[in-house]
């Protein structure tokens, strides 16, 4: 073998070991993924969270999951999905109504990593492909959840979807979206009870504090050529996201935020381990 062929042979083996050990590999953003825990556990844990909110007295909260293993994700980030949980009524299966809480989610299109739509499911829906079973609530204050109710009622989570999607987007502009940061639009827009993107990204622009991305250039790069749905071109020189904890940040230093928790599932007991952010 020749020293160019080895050269080439080698630069492809960094590449694919450099990919797969990329933050990248999974969005832990699409709907319907395959479960990975007993579907009683997945189910136990979806009514848990729902009784959490409820005696918290949640008409409204932001909700998170865990769609990849925590060590796979850059640093800052903990959770890889979030969505608007609003108390609703709800139609069953059998045609009967319950209340419960219906979920307002941003979803990466599985046949098109590049593009996502707005689905609204429930709670077991939205944990069933999880890695782990973990959550997290942010639950603003009591206006703030009037608001929110009042957004999703105008349709605004609609109005206010770019479906061009990026792992990575930038919460500063429009370019691309994903799904924390459409949450964050829609917060914007419960906040300024508007749906006019000019003004929602100026707020943002104004007063949000996001991610700082510690990711190396090179895995930018690689990720940017060869996996879909993560695009850079939104960022300038600093790679910023939205993330579950700087909205939950954002709401508390503006005094919007009634209690922000993580819950866990202990399958030995089938009970919630329950922290509270103070």
């Amino acid at each position: 073998m020749n020293m160019k062929i080895r050269q080439l042979l080698q630069a492809s083996i960094m590449t694919l070991v450099l990919l797969m050990s990329s933050p990248f590999v999974q969005a832990g953003s699409q709907q319907g993924k395959p479960a990975v825990h007993k579907s009683e556990d997945i189910i136990s844990f979806a009514k848990q969270v729902e009784k959490f909110a409820a005696k918290k007295h949640a008409r409204a909260f932001i909700l998170s999951r865990l769609g990849q293993a925590q060590s796979s994700l850059p640093n800052g980030i903990e959770f890889t999905h979030t969505a608007i949980a609003i108390y609703s009524e709800i139609s069953l299966d059998d045609g009967t109504k319950a209340n419960g809480y219906a979920i307002y989610n941003l979803y990466q299109n599985a046949g098109d990593a590049k593009r996502s739509q707005i689905v609204m499911d429930y709670p077991a829906d939205f944990f069933w492909g999880v890695h782990e079973l973990k959550s997290g609530i942010i639950i603003p204050s009591e206006e703030i959840q009037t608001r929110l109710i009042q957004a999703i009622q105008k349709n605004y989570h609609v109005t206010l979807h770019n479906p061009k999607y990026s792992l990575i987007a930038n919460p500063f502009n429009n370019k691309y979206q994903n799904c924390t940061e459409h949450t964050l639009n829609v917060l914007n827009a419960a906040i300024y009870q508007t749906d006019d993107m000019k003004v929602v990204k100026q707020s943002i622009k104004n007063y949000f504090e996001p991610q700082r991305l510690k990711i190396s250039p090179l895995k930018l790069a690689l990720g940017n050529l060869f996996v879909d749905g993560v695009r850079t071109s939104d960022h300038g020189r600093k790679k910023q996201t939205t993330t579950f904890t700087t909205i939950g940040n954002y709401l508390t230093e503006f005094g919007l935020e009634d209690g922000r928790y993580t819950l866990v599932f202990n399958k030995a007991t089938g009970s919630l381990l329950e922290t509270k952010h103070i």
